[in-house]
């Protein structure tokens, strides 16, 4: 399903049948090239079974339905999985997948040209880090600082767990690292309220 930067797909609509956009922000970057060629990307890999990013997302705006989101959760929610895996075509992969050259931060700055939302960018830029973050040696526990500085960036720490909640519940995902990390914070007294 890989068309290539510019391809095919004139709306999010040719990659996500039955997709129809609900806000002005999801109206904004449902044609935007570099999202349709984002979401074109991508085949069958661990994790994500489901092969193109698009396949993904539709499983994510899926549960996000069978789950009854409703109200400006929702709206959060469908914005960042529309946006938060898009930008892995981009990343090189000669270099180092850190820092600006890591997909979430590079789907960060795709998304800072249609919101300053913090929230909502701060979630997309930091949707894997408590994976990262849980499987440094010794795997299965958190580093305390690196945890700690990633919890204080959180405007919206509900958000950001119902977000990894989210894309931790398809088919190829361990549900181990949103688990552990949800006891983290409730041990630190910061569980959201769900």
């Amino acid at each position: 399903m890989d068309r290539g930067e510019g391809g095919a797909a004139g709306s999010v609509a040719d990659l996500i049948p039955g997709f129809n956009p609900e806000t002005d922000l999801e109206r904004a970057v449902w044609r935007d090239p570099v999202l349709l060629t984002g979401l074109a990307w991508g085949e069958p890999r661990r994790g994500h079974p489901e092969g193109s990013v698009a396949a993904h997302v539709k499983d994510l705006l899926d549960m996000i339905e069978r789950w009854g989101e409703t109200g400006d959760r929702r709206e959060d929610l469908r914005f960042i999985a529309l946006v938060h895996d898009s930008l892995k075509y981009r990343v090189s992969n000669w270099r180092p997948k850190v820092g600006e050259n890591h997909h979430a931060m590079r789907a960060r700055r795709y998304a800072e040209r249609f919101t300053d939302d913090e929230r909502l960018l701060a979630t997309i830029e930091m949707h894997d880090r408590p994976y990262n973050l849980w499987r440094r040696p010794p795997r299965g526990t958190f580093d305390e600082r690196p945890l700690s500085r990633m919890v204080e960036r959180m405007p919206d720490l509900d958000l950001f767990v119902r977000f990894l909640e989210l894309d931790g519940s398809t088919e190829g995902k361990d549900p181990e690292p949103v688990r552990r990390f949800k006891e983290e914070l409730a041990n630190r007294g910061k569980l959201p309220r769900g």
